[in-house]
């Protein structure tokens, strides 16, 4: 097996199957980071004005064009590297709900998954214990669970026990958010201790990220080639076989590796750029494209949000991850509007290290500043759902190359209007809470000002039908037998849940589909495995 990608959905799906007893290689394009850096990690992410980034992206490898009405700032989103960008996520972790999966079904809008969300259900549960998910079972509005979560959830912060009441008396129910972060201690790691920097980096390792599965799968006898980003995928005569990947070093050689399946997971915009890349003679338009689809439908979700002060202790910034959501908002009543996922921030308003840092006083001066501006600021956040559209894609750079000649990603991205009406709903909602608050409210993101959450969607969709669809409902592409697609670029649409989780439920049911589609009798992927 041969797996391009060590993100989430590759390190689950070459976990599952070193267990179930393949020899797998992950090839990766970013470097392997050492976990004892960490440390110095959160504090040069705590340094404020400093730009330099703790992951190493940017440059002329990881150079893209944006050409949309909307500017897509790429290189903010990811992290090319051994665990992916699973190594700076957030760590919030929902299902999606029952009328994702059948939009079009129940609201006329988007396109039905050829997946149920009841097809899915177990996958969510075996997902929960990989990432090993801290939640409570007193969401209203989430669709139904087999089983409890791995461990307990989070207490409310500070900040969202303000909130509640002020939520119970405009009629809006709130309820926990699942983690993918230690609320206990366990044999990977101890329980999370705060450093509130999760965002960029969690120094810890209370917070999951990938690299747990690929240490247990190289314990296993996996390879991982790090700098090694593939160029492109050789198929065979026939043209329905893939038999190697094509990968460069730094210094500069070239090789491929060969394998009898293949595995892309390289995130919603290097998957279809590696496709589009490898066009041949007789995959004139990419691989697995003959539906056109490929790099079509990009999607995001966008973020509305609005804050201020308040004349009341917050305690802001003493966690870096939500503990407190509602989804009320969410299922759409019509075809009016899009999802919301109501948030409410534990990080509104300056840190007290950033204050430090910033400030030109010392000792008791510098103290009484500090006391002075900290913990009154306040805020909400919301995920807002974007439907994919034909026109919003990626694309190759018919002139600019990275350093190893392939071509660089173009985005074209734009907003629609039932979107950013959307933006303008959950802003309403914001006001309703923050001005029974009495917040003396100072900024709002909405319409005209919102951007994306970073979750690349939708560019490599899957379905039944191979002339609109670029892959299976088991994730193997139509026109190739021997290459699956994992992660959000399947996607149908998206929601307004933040996606690993799915992205780690589908790696799950892919492991257990490409098992089985070899016909090895005496395998068996056991997905039910404790953690």
């Amino acid at each position: 097996m041969c797996i391009i990608g060590t993100g989430p959905a590759g390190a689950l799906v070459g976990d599952q199957l070193v267990r179930a007893g393949y020899s797998v290689v992950f090839l990766e394009a970013g470097p392997r980071f050492d976990t004892e850096d960490r440390g110095e990690q959160m504090e040069t992410a705590l340094q404020a004005g400093n730009s330099k980034t703790i992951w190493e992206m940017g440059g002329p490898r990881d150079a893209y064009e944006s050409v949309g009405s909307q500017h897509y700032p790429l290189n903010s989103a990811r992290v090319k590297g051994v665990g992916g960008s699973s190594l700076h996520w957030q760590g919030m972790v929902m299902r999606l709900h029952e009328q994702d999966f059948r939009l079009q079904s129940s609201v006329g809008m988007g396109r039905d998954w050829p997946l149920s969300y009841t097809d899915l259900q177990p996958y969510y549960a075996a997902a929960e214990r990989e990432l090993g998910v801290a939640g409570a079972d007193d969401n209203p509005f989430a669709p139904p669970r087999s089983e409890p979560f791995p461990m307990t959830a989070f207490p409310p912060s500070q900040s969202d026990s303000i909130f509640a009441p002020a939520c119970a008396e405009v009629g809006i129910t709130t309820h926990s958010v699942p983690n993918a972060r230690n609320s206990e201690s366990t044999d990977e790691a101890g329980a999370c201790v705060g450093y509130g920097t999760c965002a960029p980096v969690c120094p810890s390792g209370a917070k999951y990220d990938s690299t747990r599965q690929l240490a247990h799968a190289e314990s296993q006898g996996a390879r991982i080639i790090d700098r090694a980003p593939v160029k492109r995928l050789i198929h065979d005569d026939s043209g329905s076989n893939i038999t190697a990947a094509e990968y460069s070093t730094p210094e500069g050689k070239r090789y491929h590796q060969e394998a009898k399946e293949f595995v892309v997971a390289a995130g919603g915009i290097e998957t279809p750029r590696l496709l589009l890349a490898s066009a041949t003679e007789t995959h004139p338009d990419g691989l697995a494209n003959e539906s056109g689809a490929v790099g079509r439908f990009f999607s995001e979700h966008l973020f509305a949000g609005m804050g201020g002060t308040i004349n009341e202790q917050t305690r802001q910034k003493h966690i870096g991850f939500h503990t407190t959501e509602s989804h009320q908002f969410y299922d759409r009543p019509d075809d009016s509007q899009t999802a919301i996922k109501l948030e409410f921030l534990n990080n509104a308003g300056p840190s007290p290290a950033a204050m430090a840092i910033e400030a030109t006083e010392f000792g008791d001066e510098l103290l009484n500043s500090i006391q002075q501006a900290y913990g009154n600021h306040i805020a909400m956040g919301a995920l807002v759902e974007q439907l994919p559209d034909r026109e919003n894609r990626i694309t190759l750079s018919p002139e600019t190359t990275d350093p190893g000649g392939m071509p660089i990603p173009v985005i074209d991205w734009d907003i629609d209007a039932r979107t950013k009406k959307t933006v303008q709903r959950a802003n309403e909602i914001q006001r309703t809470v923050l001005e029974t608050l009495d917040v003396d409210i100072e900024w709002t993101v909405g319409p005209d000002s919102t951007g994306p959450a970073y979750h690349h969607m939708c560019t490599t969709r899957m379905g039944t039908d191979p002339t609109e669809s670029v892959v299976n409902p088991q994730l193997r592409c139509h026109e190739l037998s021997n290459l699956s697609l994992v992660g959000s670029s399947v996607f149908v649409t998206g929601g307004a849940m933040n996606p690993t989780l799915t992205i780690a439920a589908l790696a799950l049911w892919a492991s257990e589909h490409i098992a089985a589609r070899l016909g090895e009798e005496d395998i068996e992927i056991d997905i039910f495995r404790s953690a």
